[in-house]
């Protein structure tokens, strides 16, 4: 039977909350990125541990990932094994899998010990990224800390099996190499080139860029960042 949750909302009030109920330390924090503009990138909080960016579901990008789904199981990328990775089984879930994957791949993000991050990902090491998804599917604990977070948008939530047309995509830096991590539009973790922990956000922000290229007339992009936490 398919799982289904209600989507979460790009924002960082509630993304916030959510990721400490799950057990994230209150010195990292969710950000809202205003502007790709390089001299407004110098604003957004440093270090900058993920970018996440929420981006309407349309043909053209639908064109793309098929494009780059035959590509990649032609000529296959090199990717680190301790590279976390996980499919999304459970519906809705995108905002959830970009999270993770954000935070996993961020060994200087703390976690609470006992914490469901700490203990689904104690859970899972070692696993595939199918087992992964299914495991989060069974987490009733993780499922209901979403449930409730999800709530507390500012947007209605919309209804169970009600069909979203936008989806989360979370970019790391793993090993000074740009990875985007979509757990269920892309087959495998994509490749972007090399990136440093100081031009990291700028080079996650160009990626940003052409997914917005590729759907000129549309203005439905958000992106945030995990970042450290400054008062």
């Amino acid at each position: 039977m398919t799982v289904w949750v209600v989507p979460l909302e790009s924002n960082p009030e509630v993304l916030n909350k959510y990721i400490y109920a799950l057990g994230v330390s209150k010195k990292w924090s969710i950000v809202d990125v205003l502007s790709l503009d390089p001299e407004m990138l110098e604003w957004v909080p440093q270090p900058v541990q993920a970018v996440i960016l929420l981006f309407p579901c349309s043909d053209a990008n639908e064109v793309h990932r098929s494009q780059e789904n035959a590509e990649l199981k032609t000529n296959p990328q090199t990717i680190p094994s301790d590279l976390f990775y996980m499919k999304q089984t459970v519906r809705n879930a995108c905002g959830t899998i970009a999270l993770i994957h954000s935070i996993a791949n961020s060994p200087d993000v703390a976690l609470e010990d006992g914490g469901v991050l700490t203990e689904y990902l104690k859970k899972t090491r070692g696993m595939t990224p199918e087992e992964r998804g299914r495991i989060l599917e069974e987490d009733k604990e993780f499922i209901r800390i979403h449930e409730e977070v999800a709530q507390e948008g500012q947007t209605e939530a919309p209804n169970l099996g009600e069909k979203i047309n936008h989806h989360f995509v979370a970019f790391v830096n793993k090993n000074d190499e740009l990875f985007e991590l979509d757990g269920s539009k892309k087959e495998f973790p994509v490749k972007h080139g090399p990136t440093s922990a100081e031009t990291f956000l700028q080079d996650a922000a160009k990626v940003c860029k052409i997914f917005m290229q590729r759907d000129p007339e549309e203005v439905r992009f958000n992106v945030i960042a995990l970042t450290a936490t400054h008062d």
